[in-house]
């Protein structure tokens, strides 16, 4: 799952015309930070909102406006001025809690939160997650959280695209089907709640439209990429001796156990309508984006 990841946006107030009173009373457009700019969902955020010519901050370790969960330092210059944030977070264990009441204070009267799917039932991962999802919704403010099953980009952007490119992806997913996630559609619905009123006090699930097997998924990448590729259901312990075969610290190795732990559990399966319900729309399909991935050129 992808964490989350994503840039700003500045926008400018429109401009005093002479049909106005000399002192303005209207109040400046209101500014949108999004964390993780730089990142798979983040990027897409700020892009979407940058072209509705919003008022947009863009934060990350790498972005003009730093923003770094480790820095504290950074908080404050990234906040300043803030009514809405956008949430998706790092890999590692985040202090969520003491970001959101920093936040809160210096003003901030709005939170989208990226979370995963299946976080309110999880038994072995990503309590990260739930301990963003604890922290918007107790922080006293309007708060939407916007769970999202697997994104489909994993196969092309990060996590499985050297496998794809060696030709095989090995996973212990025991035979459980995934409702893949278009991450276009988590960006839509992102801005969406981001920018739509009343949109508050809401978990909203997003997947794709239908729940495909890892091979079929695999098979429709190789169909539209020319690749020859294999999938490989293997056993947990098959898994992590490939992982540490290939150099994977034995504490990364153990974070992607618990992870394939719960899709194992088959809870997860099924396909929802959130995307529909947000945007009105159909989610797009797996084939859709693979289709758009290999005429990009992702596996070229």
């Amino acid at each position: 799952m992808d964490q989350p990841r994503l840039s700003r946006f500045t926008g400018c107030m429109a401009q005093t015309t002479k049909t106005q009173q000399p002192h303005d009373t209207r109040q400046p457009a209101e500014l949108i930070l999004v964390l993780a700019a730089t990142g798979k969902t983040g990027r897409r955020v700020v892009d979407r909102l940058h072209a509705a010519g919003l008022n947009v901050r863009a934060a990350s370790r790498s972005s003009e406006v730093q923003f770094d969960w480790n820095d504290r330092a950074t908080w404050s210059s990234a906040l300043n001025g803030v009514s809405t944030v956008y949430v998706a977070l790092p890999l590692t264990p985040a202090p969520v809690e003491d970001f959101v009441a920093q936040a809160t204070a210096a003003g901030v009267r709005r939170f989208v939160a990226l979370s995963g799917r299946g976080a309110d039932v999880w038994e072995t991962h990503g309590r990260e997650m739930v301990e963003l999802e604890d922290a918007v919704r107790h922080s006293g403010v309007e708060w939407s959280i916007l769970r999202a099953s697997n994104f489909a980009q994993n196969f092309d952007e990060d996590v499985f695209r050297e496998a794809i490119m060696a030709g095989e992806l090995i996973l212990p997913v025991g035979g459980v089907t995934e409702p893949f996630v278009d991450v276009e559609d988590v960006a839509d619905v992102a801005v969406a709640l981001l920018t739509g009123e009343n949109r508050g006090g809401r978990i909203v699930e997003v997947t794709g439209p239908e729940s495909l097997a890892w091979g079929e998924a695999v098979a429709i990448i190789a169909r539209e990429s020319g690749l020859e590729l294999r999938f490989a259901d293997v056993s947990p312990e098959q898994y992590a001796t490939h992982l540490l075969a290939q150099g994977l610290p034995d504490a990364d190795a153990k974070a992607l156990d618990t992870m394939f732990a719960e899709i194992r559990r088959g809870r997860l399966t099924e396909p929802t309508n959130g995307v529909r319900e947000i945007l009105g729309r159909d989610a797009r399909t797996f084939r859709d984006y693979a289709a758009r991935a290999a005429a990009a050129g992702a596996w070229s």
